[in-house]
């Protein structure tokens, strides 16, 4: 049987057999390598997700020695204190007070109102691609669409976009598994040189406030809800982090899957009103946040197995689905598939603020390139990214025939 290695090429290619294997051996099971308790099955990692007796974080209930847990290093404090204050890892009460600011940009309404504007730039990148004949989808298509409109929305002037990305790729590295020094050296700086910036850009959003984002958090501090500067700089870092790397690997898994099934790309070049059952299906099979992690504040019991306080729980969404008591014939992409309930985007209280966002960057992008590259095809092989929890490709190198 397929054996669960996060470390190991062939199961980052295709972890799930692996998955089936650990659902087959029962619902919790201990991984030494990463001291973690692993949960694969749909059902309980659904039920964690809202289980309040478990944490993103739990400094706001013990100190690190009360919870049997080390400090991070000193020289890591950057990136700890930028991470620590965003809305993901806290806990109620400041989660809720920062996530009720943050829900008022991503309202069902406003989130409407950037339909003609993600899909007009997701037709001109597209354009772009096709006039080129075809090109990298991941750097020319899949980033620049979610970047510029998060970036848009927190109002970051269009000159300064360009390190954004970098900088995110080098702090969501220490989300992975027992992160190197490296990986953690090039975290700190960048959470380092992002603070920075955004210290800068809100000091000019005092002086000259704008439509956008931040300036609508700054307001918010000045009528009385209480916001500290790192919170704000945090909640940015978060948004743009968060608001785009789903969307990229989505984007970019999505595609390499239809490319490796072609009878559901015919079916779905020919009828372009499967664009949204097939966005929720290409987010399930092949996922782009694997893991997710929550800390046990309160002893927990899972099928007859005691789970301490200060244990951490590893929810594997990519896992759940592909859980065969949930998704018939999980294995199988079915851009069809109706009853879709995937936990792509989380639950509970973390679910992701920008789902519906993502649902329309995504929309967006595949229905630019089946109306204006009807021919896409897939240039060469793609190499996976050697991350677990974030899964994606290096880039995905495409040809195409134009309309």
């Amino acid at each position: 049987m397929a054996a669960f290695d996060p470390w190991d090429p062939d199961f980052l290619a295709d972890p799930y057999p692996a998955y089936a294997e650990l659902r087959s051996r029962g619902r919790v099971q201990y991984f030494e390598p990463t001291d973690q308790w692993l949960v694969p099955h749909h059902a309980d990692v659904s039920a964690l997700l809202r289980d309040r007796r478990l944490g993103r974080a739990y400094q706001h209930r013990f100190s690190h020695e009360d919870f049997g847990r080390t400090a991070p290093p000193p020289e890591h404090e950057p990136f700890h204190t930028l991470n620590d204050h965003g809305m993901l890892d806290l806990e109620p009460p400041d989660h809720t007070r920062i996530r009720r600011l943050v829900s008022k940009a991503f309202t069902p309404r406003t989130v409407e109102r950037l339909k003609p504007y993600v899909a007009k730039l997701a037709g001109e990148l597209v354009d772009d691609l096709v006039h080129k004949g075809g090109g990298d989808l991941l750097a020319d298509v899949a980033e620049p669409l979610p970047v510029a409109v998060i970036a848009e929305m927190l109002g970051i002037p269009e000159a300064d976009r360009a390190p954004l990305r970098p900088w995110s790729a080098d702090i969501c590295g220490m989300y992975e598994l027992n992160p190197s020094q490296d990986t953690a050296v090039k975290a700190v700086r960048a959470s380092v040189e992002f603070s920075d910036y955004l210290r800068g850009l809100i000091a000019e959003r005092r002086d000259e406030p704008g439509e956008d984002l931040i300036s609508g958090l700054i307001a918010a501090h000045d009528e009385g809800d209480r916001l500290t500067e790192q919170e704000m700089i945090s909640t940015a870092v978060l948004l743009l982090n968060a608001g785009h790397e789903a969307t990229v690997n989505a984007t970019v898994n999505g595609w390499y899957a239809l490319f490796r099934n072609p009878a559901q790309l015919a079916a779905l070049r020919s009828d372009h009103a499967l664009v949204p059952t097939a966005v929720e299906e290409l987010m399930r099979y092949d996922t782009p946040l694997q893991l997710f992690e929550r800390w046990v504040l309160d002893e927990i019991e899972i099928d007859g197995t005691t789970i301490p306080r200060g244990a951490e729980i590893a929810m594997l969404f990519g896992s759940a689905n592909h859980d065969p008591e949930v998704f018939h014939r999980p294995g199988e992409l079915d851009l069809t598939r109706s009853e879709n309930p995937h936990i792509s985007f989380s639950a509970g209280i973390h679910y992701c603020i920008g789902a519906p966002l993502a649902r329309i960057e995504l929309a967006a992008s595949m229905t630019a390139l089946l109306e204006k590259a009807p021919t896409l095809s897939l240039a060469e092989e793609p190499q996976r990214k050697p991350n677990f929890v974030i899964r994606g490709l290096e880039g995905l190198r495409v040809t195409s025939g134009g309309s």
